[in-house]
């Protein structure tokens, strides 16, 4: 589909411009040397056309291997990159990138016994593809991180509550870029930055969760299925009245969630504030003032 392109004066540029300032670029976490990975393969089964029946059943095994590793370590770079930017997360319950570096260990293995190499060697030679791999890849998260001090049943509540609202937003912008609208994108992205505030607000504060969970569950929803009937109609014939409706919806999204954010904000600090004024009274009942505290 055609996508238009403008400068600083071009029609709706302002708007778009001003419509995202807090839109920020997010690096693929893939990289290109997983991307290259698919290569090996690929030479792999070539070479091996003229191998004779053993060489190619061997050389297709371990092209087999080798791309399987290739997408595993993508898909596991991928979860890897989703763990770390959240602060409560599960372990990924498959270690793609463990899996990858085993395949790839098969598939040297099995390259080496398509060219007539001795079963011992073919071995050494596996063992030391998939140590590689794991020196340059890393392995996969193999714990959950955040919250050690809260009990298991909150912890994956949290979780649970924050894995939905990124799948949400996932598939939104997926339905917002299939419309193909340069304002209705950039404007996507400030809802999802502030949606995302929120969730890093949640993941703070688990007390939080049943304040927000109509947020990050219904809203969300909800702005997603918008955003799945707006891409339907709007790529069909670019109805500016639907595109107008749902801008509309969008800035209430924004809004919206901005405000829970600094409601649950609010609250924490007076939380907070409690906390220390029940301990100024403590240390006033023993005879001990802030103040002199200090002094000493």
């Amino acid at each position: 589909m055609a996508r238009r392109f403008g400068g600083k004066f071009s029609p709706g540029a302002q708007d778009a411009e001003t419509a995202a300032p807090k839109a920020r670029a997010r690096v693929n976490p893939v990289g290109a040397r997983a991307n290259m990975m698919f290569v090996p393969p690929v030479i792999l089964a070539f070479l091996s056309l003229g191998a004779g029946a053993a060489g190619l059943a061997f050389g297709l095994l371990g092209a087999g291997a080798w791309l399987l590793a290739a997408w595993l370590l993508r898909e596991g770079l991928k979860a890897e990159a989703a763990y770390d930017a959240r602060r409560i997360a599960h372990r990924p319950a498959l270690p793609r990138k463990i899996l990858a570096a085993g395949l790839s260990g098969i598939g040297m293995a099995s390259a080496a016994l398509s060219d007539g190499v001795g079963v011992p060697a073919a071995v050494v030679y596996g063992a030391v593809a998939g140590g590689l791999h794991v020196a340059a890849f890393g392995i996969d998260p193999l714990r959950a991180k955040g919250l050690e001090d809260v009990d298991s049943f909150q912890h994956d509540r949290v979780a649970r509550v924050v894995d939905d609202a990124e799948s949400y937003l996932d598939q939104l912008m997926a339905a917002v870029h299939r419309a193909g609208d340069r304002e209705v994108t950039a404007r996507a992205e400030r809802v999802q930055d502030t949606a995302r505030e929120l969730i890093r607000t949640v993941e703070d504060d688990p007390r939080d969760l049943t304040a927000a969970r109509k947020y990050l569950g219904v809203y969300l929803m909800g702005a997603r299925d918008a955003a799945t009937r707006f891409a339907d109609i709007y790529a069909r014939g670019r109805d500016e009245a639907a595109k107008r409706d749902f801008l509309m919806l969008l800035s209430d999204l924004e809004e919206s969630f901005g405000k829970k954010t600094k409601t649950l904000l609010v609250d924490a600090n007076s939380d907070l504030q409690i906390e220390i004024d029940v301990l100024r009274d403590r240390l006033q009942r023993e005879g001990v003032t802030l103040d002199r505290q200090a002094q000493t």
